[in-house]
């Protein structure tokens, strides 16, 4: 285990607000799919362990049902509320979101979160749907129970969907991203109407290129640069997520995987390296979400 003190570096989004690079996620490997079951005392202590280990910015959202678990932790972790990010996000509730965002933040035990995110588009049939769910975000921001607003898993179309009547430009676009999926690159439409509007980009899954989508053409590079850094191949993930301003989202229960996850803010890749990662990554497609949604050779 990385025995380390070092603090993860911070972004600042189109409203001012700052957001840490790397967070610590409470879907995918925690997701419920009953809240029934009563509180999971083992994620309440991994987010506990998280916060200890420095990593202040919490990931949850209402459908994952580990928000009542999320805030116990955060309440017995002790950490000033000042020094917490947190995020969740709307979609089972998506037509009520002034109820949604009450309900969350009783189970957070908390006043506002740091981050309120619409989900997934797919509950629109319409542009006008999404365009209204945006407005009633607008109203959560202004209200102050959400400091910043933004929205996951939208593509270009339902960006400029929303874009057309918004209020206030969307803080981040949450969406899986890593170099098997890079939705056409830097260059690409959606990323770069997003970097034209200033939206930050945020990556969940952004390790899958060492895990669930090996073998790829990716291996050897990647072991090479984890050699060169003395770190993890993960490690060598998450960086070019960081170096390019990309917010990693990531999780473990284990204390030693986070705690060696921290070694990525202690280099950082050439620009030829994220370069030669994303050519070499544009090789190989593979997508570890909403699969249903997508031909199976589709890259947005």
């Amino acid at each position: 285990m990385a025995n380390l003190n070092v603090q993860i570096p911070s972004l600042q989004l189109n409203d001012g607000t700052s957001i840490p690079l790397l967070g610590y996620g409470t879907g995918t490997a925690w997701f419920m799919s009953d809240s029934g079951g009563g509180i999971d005392r083992k994620l309440v202590d991994a987010i506990k362990t998280a916060i200890k280990l420095g990593y202040y910015h919490l990931d949850g959202a209402e459908v994952y049902n580990t928000e009542s678990e999320l805030g116990i932790a955060i309440k017995e972790s002790k950490a000033p509320r000042e020094k917490l990010f947190v995020t969740t996000k709307v979609v089972t509730n998506i037509k009520d979101i002034p109820n949604a965002i009450d309900t969350s933040l009783k189970k957070l035990q908390l006043e506002y979160v740091d981050l309120y995110l619409i989900h997934s588009p797919f509950f629109a049939s319409s542009d006008s749907d999404l365009q209204s769910a945006w407005a009633a975000m607008e109203k959560v921001k202004a209200d102050g129970k959400a400091r910043s607003i933004g929205v996951s898993n939208y593509l270009l179309p339902h960006l400029t969907a929303t874009m057309k009547t918004a209020k206030v430009t969307p803080s981040i676009n949450q969406i899986e991203y890593h170099p098997y999926l890079q939705h056409g690159g830097s260059d690409g439409p959606l990323l770069n109407f997003m970097k034209e509007n200033n939206i930050t980009t945020s990556a969940y899954g952004p390790l899958t290129a060492v895990t669930k989508a090996k073998p790829g053409p990716l291996d050897g590079l990647y072991a090479d640069l984890a050699k060169k850094y003395y770190v993890s191949e993960g490690e060598i993930a998450l960086r070019w997520c960081i170096d390019q301003d990309v917010v990693a989202i990531t999780t473990s229960s284990k204390e030693e995987r986070l705690s060696d996850y921290l070694r990525a803010m202690t280099f950082k890749l050439t620009p030829k390296e994220v370069h030669e990662i994303s050519q070499v990554g544009g090789k190989k497609h593979f997508r570890g979400f909403w699969q249903a949604k997508f031909d199976e050779d589709d890259p947005s």
